[in-house]
């Protein structure tokens, strides 16, 4: 769930303005699923959910991260890069060793 939570962050901060259903395109999850998280996230406190004051859709809400939120953002892409990086160093030596592999064979 972290991945999608920070996606869902860097979503929210590239676009406050999108819409769940938008947001769920992006995240490449269904609607339900985006709402959930979401939810989740205004209830760790790492997001805002306003009104827009002149807007005549009342439905439409704008999307913040609070301070805690951006804190969040920060420490879930530092984790996610460093899980990342070590899926390609390990990668990395399987390729390399397929290739000598692959060179000794007669």
């Amino acid at each position: 769930m972290n991945e999608t939570h920070l996606k869902l962050l860097r979503a929210i901060e590239a676009n406050p303005e999108a819409s769940q259903r938008e947001l769920s395109v992006a995240l490449g999850v269904s609607l339900g699923k985006a709402n959930y998280c979401l939810k989740a996230l205004m209830e760790k406190g790492w997001v805002k959910a306003g009104n827009f004051k002149a807007n005549p859709d009342k439905g439409k809400y704008l999307y913040l991260l609070t301070p805690q939120g951006l804190e969040a953002k920060a420490s879930l892409t530092l984790n996610f890069l460093r899980r990342k990086q070590a899926e390609y160093d390990v990668l990395r030596a399987e390729i390399a060793a397929l290739q000598r592999e692959v060179e000794t064979r007669p």
